[in-house]
């Protein structure tokens, strides 16, 4: 008896033990997919007029002001940062369009995300219909109350002083 029992214990771990964990998966962006989806540094300003700008005396906000009329984004590196502001662009203007960039991306990102997302959750929903229909493929619309059903009126209807329940009954049940 105390074998059987020791047996039972052994084999109900084993079955334990053998349920896998299945990981969730992380769909990952390439460097390549990433390189799609940022959107391009579109300059209609060149850097050259933004120096000269400077020179003539604009002040920061004009410049900016000029950079925000011709939607003009810049992908500069911290080495023409430097430059530019040795050739007398002020730290603001820098600024905004080191802002500018950022802001483009993580837009470019989000946008991406939400994306994804929506294809997510519509690939969701079409195994939730076919799960949903799987479980309900002998569905029988003409079980209910009004046909008989669980809870409704049996189809040989009111009259049951003649017949009974079980008998031949007059009328029926009325479908209006």
């Amino acid at each position: 008896m105390k074998n059987l029992l020791v047996i039972m214990c052994l084999m109900l771990m084993t079955a334990c033990a053998n349920t896998p964990t299945q990981q969730p998966q992380v769909k990952r962006i390439t460097p390549e997919e990433l390189a799609k989806m940022l959107p391009a540094a579109v300059a209609t300003v060149s850097l050259d007029e933004i120096v000269n700008d400077a020179k003539q005396g604009k002040t920061p906000d004009e410049i900016i002001a000029k950079i925000q009329m011709s939607n003009s984004r810049y992908e500069l590196t911290p080495g023409q940062a430097l430059d530019l502001s040795k050739q007398g662009v002020d730290t603001k203007v820098l600024d905004y369009i080191h802002q500018s960039n950022e802001l483009a991306k993580q837009n470019a990102m989000a946008d991406e995300i939400n994306k994804r997302e929506k294809e997510r959750v519509a690939a969701e929903n079409l195994l939730k219909r076919e799960r949903d229909f799987a479980r309900n493929r002998y569905y029988d619309p003409f079980w209910g109350s009004r046909f008989g059903g669980f809870y409704g009126h049996p189809f040989y209807g009111y009259n049951r002083g003649f017949g009974g329940r079980f008998g031949y009954g007059f009328g029926g049940y009325p479908f209006w």
